[in-house]
């Protein structure tokens, strides 16, 4: 099934420092996830095309809540904390992390992760923990090499074929792929990804119109 979202309706909805102070657990949620500083709030702004959707900040690990944010009806996006910034306090960082394991861990409706790494320096421990954890949950993994403009086009794309032949060590459901906030590279793919996994709420939504006009004629 074909669907196109208009991402430009973007909404904030809620923000929680932990699931139990999240909305019910229903419809499809996809998470952003990111070292602090990768880049996820500028991400999710150049998706939704608004300035401040998400709000940016110069000093990382400032990210230290669930945001919640509404697509269309039953689609979601969970804007995960930042995690792996040094200078943040261990009792944060201790509190913030088990925030980010129970969300994923725990909720039902999540049903994609989109891990945002710095182009330069992809694939830190943190990362590959989060997506190891993903594919054994099987749940698909967009990884985004953020911040692609600040390398040239010939290291670029050496970088996006190096991350994608160490993505196959996964065994999973792991697509690779460049890009930028700034130049809006790689956008496109994020949107169709996107789209791809939000399908089975309009899939749901069909069924229940149908059964709606079923139950009409009769």
């Amino acid at each position: 099934m074909s669907v196109k979202i208009h991402y430009q309706n973007t909404h904030f909805i809620t923000s929680a420092p932990d699931i139990r102070h999240l909305p019910e657990d229903a419809g499809i949620e996809i998470a952003f996830a990111g070292r602090s500083n990768a880049g996820k709030s500028s991400a999710l702004n150049r998706l939704a095309n608004q300035k401040n959707l998400a709000k940016t900040s110069k000093t990382p690990g400032r990210t230290q809540l669930i945001n919640l944010f509404q697509v269309t009806d039953g689609c979601h996006i969970v804007d995960l904390p930042g995690y792996g910034f040094a200078q943040v306090p261990p009792e944060l960082k201790k509190k913030w992390q088990k925030a980010l394991g129970e969300y994923l861990q725990a909720r039902q409706c999540l049903k994609g992760l989109v891990v945002l790494m710095d182009i330069r320096h992809p694939m830190k421990d943190l990362d590959q923990q989060l997506i190891y954890w993903a594919v054994e949950s099987h749940i698909p993994v967009q990884v985004l090499l953020t911040k692609a403009d600040k390398l040239k086009s010939g290291a670029r794309k050496a970088q996006v074929i190096k991350i994608r032949e160490a993505a196959l060590a996964f065994c999973g459901d792991v697509s690779v792929d460049a890009f930028s906030s700034t130049s809006g590279l790689g956008v496109d793919v994020l949107r169709q990804k996107l789209d791809s996994w939000y399908a089975p709420a309009f899939a749901h939504q069909d069924e229940q119109d149908s059964d709606a006009d079923s139950a009409s004629n009769q």
